[in-house]
């Protein structure tokens, strides 16, 4: 398997852990804590965090810098992140706010 693909495989990996912890975040499931904001700042630091960890396995050239960290992190993480996300929301939603 090339680099490309193990970069890729890193990162869906990393998207799945930051819409589950998205969902915790939207629905209130850690600390009580109900905010959407935080969940995407979330998921930017887990985002962050395996670029780093595929950078210390590979190294930055083997990568291929920010244009290959790009089409096989970013475009990967964001898609799976934001996929995962939407489906967890929607098999358990929030209930209606109450006034």
């Amino acid at each position: 398997m090339d680099i490309d693909a193990k970069v890729t495989i890193i990162h869906i990996v990393g998207g799945i852990i930051a819409a589950l912890l998205s969902f915790a975040l939207t629905t209130g499931l850690i600390m009580g804590i109900n905010n959407e904001a935080y969940a995407i700042l979330l998921a930017l630091v887990v985002l962050y965090i395996s670029g780093q960890v595929s950078e210390k396995i590979f190294s930055k050239e083997a990568v291929g810098g920010i244009k290959g960290w790009l089409w096989s992190g970013i475009v990967p993480f964001l898609f799976i992140w934001i996929v995962v996300w939407v489906l967890l929301f929607n098999i358990n939603p929030v209930p209606p706010i109450t006034v």
